[in-house]
């Protein structure tokens, strides 16, 4: 996700947030990594941060951002990425999973019923770091900062993987070169990288997904072997545009 200096920032924190954290980060297109304008990078980060600290955790069955990891394998991966996390990187708010020793404020339901774990959001991540360069199945959300568009489109393809991608800016000159330069096989226009995709084709490039395009009237195109057939009982050579003619109906007829 690309937020541009002239993004409405609040909208691009919203998306992030469910992005990144909704089913606990457990989609194909959810939020791995914010590339966000240095003028603007300081201040994405405090109201993210505030969000996310402020967002409603637990139970799946009550109102909640999002509840467990799904089972012992998904919680030892995410283990796994917390490792990646650096000693150059900064960590804001608790990570690790939710305990009565490693509490949540306002955690919704009982910890230990289910493997919950703390979002966690880590700012300062670049290219070469396990965190930017590879994808993460959980609550965990790296931030950078860039300088240029350019430079942001090169981040955002450094990693390879092509399936879902986002740029929030009110400059319509920004989206379309974003779109241009993005490798991604879906681009949103400030709208998340996860959430109620549109009714177009769904699937990756590069890394992600396999070729096909599986959402929306497109996904006929997938299964469908298309035939067209015409059965002309005039008796008369058609000339398409150049007859003029008008046909008499016959309603009686029948195949």
């Amino acid at each position: 996700m690309v937020v541009t200096e002239d993004a409405e920032l609040d909208l691009a924190v919203e998306g992030a947030l469910f992005a990144g954290f909704g089913t606990a980060g457990q989609r194909c297109t959810s939020l791995g990594t914010v590339l966000v304008h240095e003028s603007v990078h300081g201040e994405f980060l405090r109201r993210f941060a505030a969000a996310t600290a402020a967002a409603a955790i637990g139970d799946p069955t009550r109102e909640v951002l999002y509840g467990p990891l799904l089972d012992e394998r998904f919680a030892s991966s995410y283990e796994k990425y917390l490792g990646w996390i650096e000693g150059g990187h900064r960590v804001l708010g608790a990570s690790g999973r939710i305990t009565a020793d490693n509490p949540r404020a306002g955690f919704v339901g009982d910890p230990a019923a289910g493997l919950y774990y703390h979002p966690v959001v880590v700012d300062g991540v670049r290219p070469g770091d396990a965190l930017f360069d590879n994808e993460t199945f959980g609550p965990i959300v790296g931030v950078t900062a860039y300088r240029s568009l350019d430079e942001a489109i090169d981040l955002a393809n450094a990693p390879g993987y092509g399936l879902s991608s986002a740029i929030y800016t009110t400059d319509p000159a920004k989206a379309f070169a974003f779109r241009r330069g993005i490798g991604a096989g879906m681009v949103s226009v400030n709208n998340s990288t996860s959430g109620a995709e549109a009714h177009l084709p769904f699937g990756g490039n590069g890394r992600s997904g396999n070729g096909s395009r599986q959402s929306g009237m497109w996904v006929l195109d997938q299964f469908t072997r298309w035939q067209a057939m015409n059965w002309d009982y005039s008796g008369r050579l058609q000339k398409a545009q150049l007859e003029v003619a008008v046909l008499p109906a016959d309603l009686d007829f029948r195949l």
